[in-house]
C-alpha cells in the first residue's frame, strides 16, 4: 500500500510538471544590417552618448532639465499608466494564488424547533479546504499570460513616459523658437522705424513722395502685428508645458531665453538593437507571449479537472461542550470533472486564441517596421535639414546685403522705394525660413531620440513574478 501511495504521488508530481499548449518563442523579424540614412559623412566623428535615464541632458539646457524632471512626478497621464501597471501586477498575484489550496472557517449559533415544545440549540464550528492541482497547466499558463500582460503594461508606462518627455522637449524648443521669432520681428520693426524716418525726411525735403511714407508705415505696422501675433503660439506652448508637468497654466511661466540650436549628434546603433530599445516593441512582444499562453489555457479545457477537498469540525447542542471529540465530524474526498459534450465550444475557443496570437504577431512585426521607418525618417530629416541650413545661411546673408544696397540706392535716387520694400520682405522671409530650419533640426533630433527608445532598453522591464 505504501508503494502504491508513493507511485501515485510520483505520477501526480509528473503530471503537475506538464503544461499543455505551445511554449513561447519570439517570432523572427527581418532587420537590415544598417540604416539607409546612417552614412556618416554628414555626422560628427564622436557622437554623444544618450543617458539611459535623463536622455534630454544631451542638449545641455538646465531649464529643460528641470522641466523634464517634473514630468515623472506630476504628469497625470503617467500616473494613470502607472496605476494600470500596478493593476496588471495585482492580477498576476491573484492568478498565482489559484495554484494553492483555499481554506475557510465557518461557525454558527442558533436554535431549532420541531415537534418538541422546547427549542433545541444547534451550534457548529467547521473548516473546509479545497485544492485543484494544476495538472494540465491551465493556471500556470494563465499566470504566464498575466505576467506577460504586466510586463507589457510596464513597457506601455515607459512608452507613455518617453512620449511625454519628448513632447515636452519639442514644445520647449518650439517655445524658444517663438522667442527668437519675436526677437527677429522686434529687430525688423526697429529697422523699419529707421527706414520710415529716412523716407519721412526724403518727403520733407521734397525728394520723396507721400506714397513712399505710407508704404514704409504699412511695412512697419505689418511687422509689429506679426511680432504681437508670435505671442499667441508662445502662450499656447507655455500652457502645454504647464500641463505636461502637472501644473495649471495660470501657475506657470517661462521667461524668454536665447534660442540655441546646437543639435547634438546622436548614436543610432544597429537596427537589430532597436528591438530591445523601444518600449512599444517590448510591449507588442510581451502581448505575443500573453496570447501564446492563452492557447495553453484554452487547450487545458479538454482535460479533466481534479479537485481535492476536505472538511471537518464540531456540531452540538451545547456551546460549552461543542469541542468535545464526540461532536466532531469530517469528510474528505476527490472530485473529477470532465466536459463530455459542448458542441465544439472548446475547439472554437482554441481557434480564437490561435487567431488572437496571429494578430499579435502581425501587430508586433508592424510595430517593428514602423520603428525602422521612424528612425529612417528622422535620420533623413537631419541630413536634409543640415544641407538646407547651409544654403539658407547663404540666402540670409545675401538678403541682408541686398536690403542694405537697396536702401543706399534709394537714398541716392537710384531705386524707387518699392525696391527697398521688396528687399525688406525678402530678408524677413529668409530670416524666418532660417529659423524654421533651426527649429526643425531640434525637433527632428528629439524625434530621433524618441524613435531610438530614449535610452530605454528591455532590461528595465520588471522581472517575472
Amino acid at each position: 500500500m505504501k508503494i502504491l501511495r508513493i507511485t501515485a504521488l510520483s505520477g501526480l508530481t509528473f503530471l503537475a510538471a506538464c503544461a499543455v499548449g505551445p511554449n513561447y518563442q519570439r517570432p523572427p523579424v527581418e532587420t537590415p544590417a544598417s540604416y539607409k540614412e546612417d552614412f556618416g559623412e554628414w555626422r560628427h566623428a564622436a557622437p554623444q552618448e544618450i543617458d539611459r535615464g535623463a536622455w534630454w541632458s544631451i542638449y545641455k539646457d538646465p531649464v529643460l532639465d528641470d522641466l523634464e524632471k517634473q514630468v515623472d512626478v506630476s504628469n497625470q497621464n503617467l500616473k494613470e499608466a502607472e496605476a494600470a501597471y500596478r493593476e496588471a501586477s495585482a492580477v498576476v498575484e491573484e492568478t498565482h494564488a489559484s495554484l494553492f489550496p483555499s481554506l475557510s472557517l465557518n461557525s454558527s449559533v442558533g436554535s431549532q424547533r420541531g415537534t418538541m415544545p422546547t427549542p433545541m440549540a444547534s451550534d457548529t464550528l467547521y473548516g473546509t479546504a479545497s485544492w485543484t492541482p494544476d495538472i494540465w497547466g491551465r493556471i500556470r499558463r494563465g499566470v504566464e499570460s498575466d505576467e506577460a500582460n504586466a510586463e507589457a503594461s510596464a513597457a506601455d508606462l515607459a512608452a507613455a513616459r518617453l512620449s511625454m518627455q519628448a513632447t515636452l522637449a519639442t514644445n520647449y524648443f518650439d517655445l524658444r523658437a517663438q522667442d527668437e521669432l519675436k526677437r527677429l520681428l522686434d529687430a525688423m520693426a526697429e529697422a523699419d522705424k529707421t527706414a520710415l524716418q529716412i523716407v519721412q525726411r526724403q518727403y520733407d525735403t521734397g525728394t520723396g513722395s507721400i506714397t513712399d511714407v505710407l508704404a514704409a508705415q504699412t511695412q512697419l505696422e505689418d511687422v509689429q502685428a506679426k511680432a504681437i501675433n508670435a505671442g499667441v503660439k508662445r502662450a499656447q506652448l507655455e500652457h502645454s508645458i504647464a500641463v505636461l508637468i502637472g501644473k495649471a497654466p495660470a501657475d506657470f511661466s517661462l521667461p524668454p531665453k536665447e534660442f540655441v540650436d546646437d543639435t547634438p549628434d546622436i548614436p543610432v546603433g544597429v537596427p537589430s538593437a532597436l528591438l530591445e530599445r523601444r518600449p512599444d516593441i517590448a510591449s507588442a512582444e510581451r502581448m505575443m507571449m500573453s496570447a501564446n499562453a492563452q492557447i495553453g489555457v484554452a487547450t487545458a479545457a479538454w482535460f479533466p479537472n481534479l479537485t481535492l477537498s476536505a472538511s471537518g469540525g464540531f456540531a452540538g447542542m451545547a456551546l460549552s461542550k461543542l469541542l468535545q471529540a464526540s461532536n466532531g465530524f469530517w469528510s474528505v474526498g476527490p472530485a473529477l470533472a470532465e466536459t463530455i459534450f459542448d458542441a465544439g465550444a472548446r475547439e472554437d475557443r482554441i481557434e480564437q486564441t490561435r487567431a488572437a496570437y496571429d494578430k499579435s504577431v502581425a501587430r508586433y512585426r508592424q510595430t517593428v517596421l514602423t520603428a525602422f521607418q521612424q528612425v529612417e525618417d528622422n535620420l533623413s530629416a537631419l541630413r536634409i535639414l543640415a544641407e538646407q541650413k547651409k544654403v539658407q545661411e547663404s540666402s540670409v546673408a545675401h538678403a541682408r546685403t541686398t536690403e542694405q544696397l537697396m536702401m543706399h540706392h534709394y537714398m541716392g535716387g537710384l531705386e524707387p522705394y518699392n525696391s527697398v520694400l521688396m528687399a525688406q520682405t525678402a530678408r524677413l522671409n529668409s530670416e524666418q525660413a532660417m529659423l524654421v530650419v533651426r527649429q526643425s533640426r531640434l525637433d527632428a533630433s528629439v524625434a530621433l531620440i524618441q524613435a531610438l527608445g530614449g535610452g530605454w532598453d528591455a532590461s528595465q522591464l520588471p522581472a517575472g513574478n
